[in-house]
């Protein structure tokens, strides 16, 4: 039996959380899905996951909060981005930060896949 790739979801949008798992699966990743960042980071999931699709705006602990958390206990997962703010500057902030990419809402599942190809080869 081969084990499937942990990919992370961290989105405060239901829909986002219920539609990409969806369609990760389908292209054979294993799935979880968390409605915060505090909801993660108190996982069993931190240490398995192999690419994390974070949302850079959230209520409470943002995506940029997660990220510089991650950096700090020393748990560098490679992060795909994703927001509904178009921001140019904001994208190549969080690339600049280290994330393999920013994608702006709402994406196609083509974009979606090359980043977490590229996320994986570095991991």
């Amino acid at each position: 039996m081969t084990t499937q790739t942990l990919v992370s979801v961290v989105d405060d949008d239901e829909s986002v959380r219920e539609s990409l798992p969806d369609l990760l699966r389908e292209c054979g990743f294993a799935v979880q899905a968390f409605s915060s960042a505090k909801e993660f980071l108190s996982s069993d999931y931190v240490g398995q996951t192999r690419c994390l699709i974070l949302d850079v705006a959230m209520p409470g602990m943002t995506g940029l909060d997660l990220q510089r958390e991650l950096i700090l206990r020393r748990r560098p997962i490679p992060i795909v981005f994703i927001t509904a703010n178009a921001d140019g500057l904001v994208r190549s902030r969080l690339l600049k930060q280290g994330a393999v990419e920013c994608l702006f809402k709402p994406f196609s599942e083509a974009a979606l896949l090359c980043a977490l190809a590229v996320a994986l080869r570095e991991n």
